[in-house]
């Protein structure tokens, strides 16, 4: 299988290499000493809205082109039909609101992102996401809400589960995750927040043998709650966080959770989770990126449905190639790199190849045993030429016989 990843990486970036002989334009900021070195000429590009413009014949005004590139708002709708390995086939609304504070070039682009998925599984997914920057990028709200009425598999813990031996369960889920975060120097954010996780209705739809029963109730129970603070050390700066084309994204969050403040039991996690960005070749619009994700607990056990897990990161996106909760356990190691190119010369179309690797620590030893590849390809359609918003359909495989889809509204990472 590993060979197989391998040729399959190896295939991408000679079709990357191939596609990169066309480029698309580009335009100059008037700030020379804007970070944002080029950006799309969008009276030269394309998006959705275009395409939904031409097939109704309704014309659209490019003499104010330039005037709404420098709008402070933009916004996405997207209704779709998807599939994943997790979902399986499902129905998505999705809206998404993109905004600056002010005309200053270097103001980092806030984001607020709505939307509804129910599934051929008979999962409800409504998250309210926003990353909100004020003036001047002195303060950072940042706003993780999420409920989920989620039927999904459980494989046990550590990396060498077998994939044939999970066990379907159902619950509803409430996520409620706040945090603000003050600048201290350039880029460099200090912030505190409050985490709330709760699940509820924990039971097995699969009928199980008596000792796995047994097992089963004693690891989750009917229902699970942490609470707690978030400390955060954050060091952004990139400009767009919806599509980033260069910078460094590291942030660093220390979670004790505590039974005074409603949780389970007294734990402590670590995550510190660092992305760069490279444009690449230098006068492109293709982008090079590189993911690192350390989820450690760090004292205490936390509830089964909160330990580190495939897929279950803040935005559900690691792990492309394995089903959401394929692995789990007390520490999880990630890292994932991912080419973005251009497909169409007006950007309406784009592409991405990406590997990842992910390894777990199991329920008895903390050793790291086991290595998880996967990797895949993936299609980007360009909703919102401004803000850069993407739907991003990506295939992705994994060790024995695990592929599938993977939908997205903004980039992965």
């Amino acid at each position: 299988m590993i060979k197989k990843l391998i040729i399959l990486s190896i295939l991408g970036w000679l079709c990357v290499l191939i596609i990169n002989a066309q480029n698309i334009p580009t335009l100059k900021t008037s700030n020379p000493d804007s970070k944002q070195k080029h950006v799309c000429d969008s009276s030269k590009l394309l998006d959705l809205g275009d395409i939904i413009n031409r097939l109704t014949k309704k014309k659209k005004d490019n003499t104010n082109i330039k005037n709404y590139q420098h709008k402070h708002y933009h916004n996405s709708f997207v209704p779709a039909l998807g599939y994943t390995l997790q979902t399986g086939f499902a129905g998505i609304a999705s809206i998404n609101l993109a905004y600056k504070t002010d005309n200053n070039p270097d103001t980092k682009m806030s984001s607020i992102t709505t939307s509804f998925t129910y599934s051929q599984y008979h999962q409800s997914i409504i998250p309210l996401q926003a990353d909100i920057w004020t003036k001047n990028n002195e303060y950072n709200f940042v706003s993780d809400n999420r409920f989920i009425q989620y039927p999904s598999d459980i494989y046990g813990l550590g990396g060498r589960t077998d994939p044939n031996k999970g066990v379907t369960i159902n619950f509803s889920g409430l996520k409620l995750h706040e945090t603000i975060l003050k600048s201290v120097s350039k880029d460099l954010y200090l912030g505190i927040g409050l985490y709330y996780d709760q699940f509820w209705n924990i039971a097995a739809i699969d009928s199980l043998k008596k000792r796995t029963a047994i097992q089963f109730g004693k690891e989750l129970g009917t229902s699970e709650t942490s609470s707690g603070i978030a400390l955060k050390l954050l060091y952004d700066n990139r400009l767009n966080q919806l599509a980033p084309s260069n910078g460094w994204y590291i942030n660093t969050v220390f979670r004790p959770n505590f039974t005074f403040m409603g949780s389970q039991t007294n734990w402590q996690s670590l995550m510190i989770d660092v992305r760069k960005y490279i444009t690449f070749p230098k006068n492109s619009n293709n982008v090079l990126c590189f993911w690192n994700l350390d989820w450690l607990t760090t004292r205490g056990t936390p509830p089964y449905l909160i330990l580190p897990s495939t897929g279950w990161d803040d935005q559900y996106n690691t792990g492309r190639g394995y089903i959401q909760g394929r692995f789990r356990g007390d520490n999880m190691y990630y890292f994932e790199s991912e080419y973005r190119f251009n497909i169409s010369r007006n950007g309406l179309l784009g592409g991405v190849i990406f590997s990842n690797l992910e390894r777990f620590s199991g329920e008895i030893s903390k050793q790291f045993s086991y290595i998880a590849p996967g990797a895949g390809i993936g299609l980007r359609l360009k909703l919102n030429k401004f803000s850069g918003a993407n739907l991003c359909l990506d295939y992705g495989i994994g060790e024995n016989g695990s592929r599938g889809f993977f939908v997205n509204l903004g980039e992965v990472f």
